[in-house]
C-alpha cells in the first residue's frame, strides 16, 4: 500500500515542478476587411462561420482600433507595438505604402517584431501571406526589411501587396502616373503635331521637316515605353516567395489561398510539439479581388464576397488543425484586419470591390472610424471565457506586449512601446483600457486623439484635420481613389472638431461649446495629451521617402531561370503548395 502512494507523491511532485507548456499563438490578419463584413458584426447577408465562430467561442473587441488607416503603416505598428512614425514607417508624402519590390524602404532592422522576441523564447515562426514592410536595403540579395530579418523562420508570400496589376485585365494601380507621364505628354504632343502642320498647310508657318520628325520619334518613345511598362514591368511586383527564392513570377491566382492555407496547416502539423508563432497575413479581400473556383459565384456580394467567404475558410481550416492535433487549449487565437474597407473601390462598370464599414463613416485611408475600427476577436478555450464582449479602446499595437508578456519575453527598455498587454481585459480583471489616450495618425500627420477618461463613459475623439471627401457629399475620396492627408485636400479645424462616440459612434454631430459646458476643458485636456506624446516622438529615417519608394534596378528580384527583360518564372519553377 506504502508503494503505490508513494508513487503517486511523486508523480505529483513531479507534474507540480514540471513548468507549464509555452502557449501558442496563431495572429489571423484580413487585408481591408471591413467591420462590417463579419456576421459576429452585424453582417446578415455574407456567410463567415468561421470567423463567427472566434467571436462565439471567445473574446469580440467592438473598439478594436487600427493605429493606422493604411497598410503599410498600420501592419509596422502591428509587429512593434509602436506608432509607426516612432519606425519611420510614416510618409510626409501623399503615397503612403510601398508600391515596389525594387524599393530600399522597409520595417528597420532595429526595430523589435514579436516575432524576433518569441523566437529568442525557443518559438517557431512563420509568417504566410502578405507582408508590405519591405525587402531590401542596397542589392537585391542583402534582403534587410525581408521577414526572415525581423524573426520569422518561414516565410511565404508576398513581399509588397496584391495589386491590380497582377491580375490580368484588373486595372493598374499606376493609372495616375500613367495619365502624367505618359498620356498627357502624347495629348500635348498630338496637339503641337496638328497645330503645326495646319500652321505650314496654310502657309503661316515654315516648319522644318525635322520637327516633326523629333516630334514623332519622342511620341514614339513614350509609347515605347508605355507598351513596355504594361508588358515588362508590371510583373516585376507580381513575384511569390518561399523564404527568400522566388517561386513564381508573374504571381498566380490559381488556388492561390488553398496553398497558402495548405502552408499554414503544414507548419502548425510540424511544430506541434513545440511552441509556435503563426502569422497568416491574408491577401483577401485587397484588391484584386479573387477567389477559387470552389468559391468563385457563390456569394451574394459580387466578387467580394465570394474573396471574403473563401478568407473565411481558410480560418476554418486553421482551426480544425488545431483541435485535430488536440492544440486549440494552449493556442490563443487573433483575428483583425489591417484597417476598414477601401470603400472607394468601384470599377468604371459601377462594381463595388470594397467592403462594409458598417455604420461608421469614411473607410481605408482616413481615421473617421469607417478606417480605423476593425474586427478584434481572441480565442483561447479555458483562459478567456467565451461569448464576452469589451467595449473598451484596443489597438492592434496591444497585440506585441500581449504577446511577449505571455511567451515569457521581456519587453525592450530602450524605446517606447505604446502597445498594452490585453489579458486584463480579456479575462475581465479589468473593465477600463490602459490605453487613456490614443493617437491617429494620417500616414506622418497627427490627425486626431480618443480620450476616454477614467471616471467617464464619455469616448471623446477630437480631429484637427478632416481630409475632403470628393465628390462633394460623398463617404470618401473617389476622385483620388484613397484620401490624403494634408495640403488642399484636408479641411484644418480650430478648434479641433470634437465628437462624442459614447452617444455618436457614426461621427455625424459633432460637439459644439453651446451644446458641452466642458468643452473648452476638454479640447484643452487632448490638445495637451497630443503636445505630451509629440514630445515622445524622436525623429526616425524616413522609410517611405521618395527616394525610398522609388523603383530601384539594382534591388529588382527576378526568377532564378529568368532571362532578358522578361524576368518570368519558367514552368519548372511554379509553385507547388506545402513547405519548403
Amino acid at each position: 500500500m506504502k508503494r503505490p502512494l508513494l508513487l503517486l507523491l511523486l508523480l505529483l511532485g513531479t507534474a507540480g515542478g514540471r513548468a507549464a507548456p509555452k502557449p501558442n499563438f496563431v495572429l489571423i490578419l484580413a487585408d481591408d476587411l471591413g467591420i462590417g463584413d463579419p456576421g459576429c458584426y452585424g453582417n446578415k447577408t455574407l456567410r463567415t462561420p468561421n470567423i463567427d465562430r472566434l467571436a462565439r467561442e471567445g473574446v469580440k473587441l467592438t473598439q478594436h482600433l487600427a493605429a493606422s488607416p493604411l497598410c503599410t503603416p498600420s501592419r509596422a505598428a502591428f509587429m512593434t507595438g509602436r506608432y509607426p512614425i516612432r519606425s519611420g514607417m510614416a510618409s510626409q508624402a501623399r503615397i503612403g505604402v510601398f508600391l515596389f519590390l525594387g524599393s530600399s524602404g522597409g520595417l528597420p532592422q532595429s526595430e523589435v517584431t514579436f516575432a524576433r522576441l518569441l523566437k529568442g523564447q525557443g518559438y517557431a515562426t512563420a509568417l504566410i501571406g502578405k507582408w508590405h514592410l519591405g525587402t531590401h536595403c542596397h542589392n537585391n540579395s542583402d534582403f534587410c526589411h525581408h521577414p526572415s530579418s525581423h524573426g520569422f523562420d518561414h516565410f511565404h508570400g508576398i513581399p509588397v501587396t496584391n495589386l491590380r496589376d497582377c491580375k490580368p485585365g484588373g486595372g493598374t494601380v499606376f493609372k495616375a502616373a500613367l495619365r502624367l507621364l505618359a498620356f498627357a505628354p502624347l495629348q500635348v504632343i498630338a496637339i503641337a503635331l496638328l497645330t503645326l502642320a495646319a500652321l505650314r498647310w496654310l502657309g503661316l508657318l515654315r516648319v522644318p521637316g525635322l520637327v516633326f520628325a523629333g516630334l514623332l520619334l519622342l511620341a514614339a518613345g513614350i509609347l515605347g515605353a508605355l507598351l513596355g511598362f504594361l508588358h515588362y514591368f508590371r510583373p516585376l511586383n507580381c513575384v511569390l516567395l518561399r523564404d527568400r527564392r522566388i517561386v513564381q513570377q508573374p504571381l498566380s491566382y490559381d488556388n492561390l489561398t488553398q496553398r497558402l492555407t495548405d502552408d499554414a496547416t503544414q507548419f502548425i502539423r510540424r511544430n506541434a510539439e513545440t511552441p509556435f508563432l503563426l502569422v497568416f497575413s491574408c491577401l483577401q479581400v485587397h484588391t484584386a479581388l479573387f477567389a477559387s473556383a470552389d468559391f468563385a459565384g457563390k456569394s451574394q456580394h459580387g466578387l467580394y464576397g465570394d474573396a471574403a467567404e473563401e478568407m473565411d475558410w481558410s480560418v476554418g481550416q486553421i482551426l480544425n488543425v488545431l483541435e485535430e492535433l488536440r492544440l486549440a487549449n494552449n493556442t490563443l487565437v487573433y483575428f483583425s484586419s489591417d484597417q476598414g474597407a477601401h470603400v472607394e473601390e468601384v470599377t468604371a462598370r459601377g462594381d463595388v470591390h470594397g467592403g462594409s464599414n458598417g455604420i461608421y463613416k469614411g473607410g481605408k485611408g482616413n481615421n473617421w472610424e469607417g478606417g480605423i475600427r476593425v474586427p478584434g476577436l481572441l480565442r483561447w478555450p479555458g483562459v478567456l471565457e467565451a461569448g464576452v464582449e469589451v467595449d473598451a479602446p484596443t489597438s492592434n499595437m496591444d497585440i506585441f506586449p500581449t504577446v511577449a508578456t505571455l511567451a515569457g519575453a521581456e519587453l525592450p527598455r530602450d524605446r517606447v512601446i505604446d502597445g498594452r498587454d490585453l489579458m486584463p481585459l480579456l479575462q475581465s480583471r479589468s473593465r477600463h483600457s490602459e490605453h487613456e489616450f490614443l493617437f491617429h495618425y494620417c500616414n506622418f500627420y497627427l490627425n486626431a486623439v480618443r480620450w476616454h477618461p477614467r471616471n467617464s463613459s464619455s469616448i471623446w475623439k477630437a480631429f484637427f484635420f478632416t481630409p475632403n471627401f470628393t465628390p462633394e457629399g460623398a463617404n470618401g475620396c473617389f476622385l483620388t481613389h484613397v484620401c490624403f492627408c494634408n495640403g488642399r485636400f484636408v479641411t484644418r479645424h480650430e478648434p479641433p472638431l470634437l465628437f462624442d462616440l459614447s452617444r455618436d459612434p457614426r461621427e455625424t454631430s459633432p460637439v459644439t461649446p453651446s451644446g458641452e459646458p466642458r468643452f473648452w476643458e476638454i479640447v484643452d485636456a487632448m490638445q495637451r495629451a497630443a503636445e505630451r506624446h509629440a514630445r515622445t516622438v524622436q525623429a526616425a529615417p524616413n522609410q517611405l521617402s521618395p527616394q525610398n519608394l522609388l523603383w530601384k534596378p539594382w534591388l529588382q528580384m527576378c526568377c532564378a531561370s529568368s532571362s532578358g527583360l522578361s524576368c518570368r518564372c519558367r514552368p519548372e519553377d511554379r509553385d507547388g503548395g506545402g513547405s519548403a
